[in-house]
């Protein structure tokens, strides 16, 4: 499975919102960045959050990188969607294990998805 941003797709249905994480392209990380994204679909109310988690490849400590959010957007349907990224260098994107995007919003149970760096070739 390639890590480009417009072929890795994860998705989770948990009722009606849904979590896509894309991990990032490899001519992005030969200039020594990785660009995650996390893009949440078909929620409601407008003021769920979006939250990143990162762990390296033992599971024990975790990697910090810069986070971007966007704000709840009003789509046609009359629900909301929401975006993140979290930009780490190429060396970081190395020695993570896990990434998890995790979708918040009151008393609603949150919503997650991971995405494993083993999963993305580096061809």
């Amino acid at each position: 499975i390639s890590c480009c941003l417009d072929e890795l797709k994860f998705k989770l249905l948990n009722g009606e919102i849904q979590i896509v994480v894309l991990g990032p392209s490899n001519k992005e990380l030969e200039q020594g960045k990785a660009t995650l994204m996390c893009v949440a679909n078909k929620g409601f109310p407008s003021d769920w959050s979006l939250s990143w988690k990162t762990s390296d490849s033992s599971g024990s400590s975790s990697i910090r990188g810069e986070e971007s959010r966007t704000p709840g957007v009003l789509q046609n349907d009359g629900l909301y969607s929401w975006s993140s990224t979290l930009t780490l260098t190429a060396d970081q994107w190395g020695k993570v294990g896990s990434v998890t995007c995790e979708a918040t919003q009151g008393s609603h149970t949150p919503v997650s998805e991971i995405l494993r760096r083993d999963q993305c070739s580096q061809s």
